[in-house]
């Protein structure tokens, strides 16, 4: 807590503000204490350096095991203004939904008000960061800011407002397409896979066996060897703590069936291992219990991600 005060205070010096303006993250090995002689140079070189065209120059600075940075960017007219939502992020490893170790930086020039804008990054959050999964591991710390200056001269917006739709689109589209690039760049990763799972009985079950398939260390190691192994997606479904009907179960990759009624639909192996070998692709698993339905994104797990952090 210290480091973090003395972190703040230094900002706000260099910056030319009060401490409370200023907002500190971290990221890192757990328990280790902070280089605050590197920490207390780099802020005072960094200050010295900001220029309106710095967001590369930050998304860039704060990769960890990240292999490329992350950023996005759109525009839109409100009231006649032109107005912006960008963002920055990072996140490689230990990611799972509670965001986990990531961190995230939302930018406007749109004029909004304060609580509504929380809300609406709230709600953005649960649709992007808080459904991906790299390696079923959350961290101790992560973090998602959103900030408005009002620069782009548009009245305040409020939900409601007539254009309060498309800027929710706008924050919506940018956290979503960071948490994507988050999951494609999870350590070790080959394959961005997204786990559909509708027919349920209710939004709760189907995000429960959603995550329970995305999480499987089985089900993930059949992905980074291309093995359409649908068995281990049957299993991990049945084991998530949801009342299932076997003979209803439906199991697709892509538009190719896996499983129809909870057994083997006869689709030749080789047209199942054409989809599982592409970079993205979907395990649609259809309940047919229901009509909810949830969304997790998920990843590979390689040789590569043992690797990396057995090395750490």
């Amino acid at each position: 807590m210290r480091d973090t005060d003395t972190m703040a205070r230094m900002a706000a010096v260099a910056l030319g503000t009060g401490s409370e303006e200023v907002f500190v993250s971290s990221t890192g090995p757990i328990g280790v204490p902070l280089p605050m002689d590197r920490i207390e140079a780099g802020i005072r070189e960094a200050s010295e350096s900001l220029s309106s065209t710095g967001g590369l120059d930050a998304a860039t600075a704060i990769l960890t095991t990240d292999t490329r940075p992350k950023h996005a960017t759109t525009e839109l007219s409100v009231d006649g203004n032109t107005i912006r939502v960008t963002g920055i992020a990072k996140g490689s490893g230990m990611i799972h939904p509670n965001m986990a170790t990531m961190l995230c930086y939302l930018l406007t020039d749109a004029a909004v008000a304060k609580a509504d804008l929380q809300a609406l990054l709230e709600s953005s959050v649960q649709r992007s960061f808080n459904r991906i999964s790299v390696d079923g591991d959350q961290s101790t710390n992560d973090t998602v800011l959103m900030l408005g200056n009002g620069c782009a001269g548009n009245a305040t917006m409020h939900a409601g407002h007539s254009e309060w739709n498309a800027f929710a689109g706008a924050v919506a589209a940018i956290t979503t397409n960071l948490a994507l690039r988050i999951v494609q760049d999870g350590e070790g990763a080959t394959k961005l896979v997204s786990v559909r799972v509708c027919g349920a009985a209710t939004a709760g079950d189907a995000d429960r066996v959603a995550r329970s398939i995305a999480n499987s260390l089985l089900v993930k190691t059949s992905w980074a060897g291309n093995d359409p192994n649908w068995g281990r997606v049957l299993c991990a479904a049945g084991y998530a703590g949801v009342p299932l009907q076997l003979e209803k179960i439906n199991i697709s990759y892509d538009e190719v069936p896996a499983v129809i009624g909870g057994e083997s639909a006869g689709t030749p192996p080789a047209a199942l291992r054409s989809v599982v070998e592409r970079n993205e692709f979907t395990v649609a698993v259809h309940l047919n219990h229901g009509s909810d339905e949830a969304v997790v994104y998920a990843c590979d797990t390689t040789e590569n991600y043992v690797k990396i952090n057995a090395e750490e």
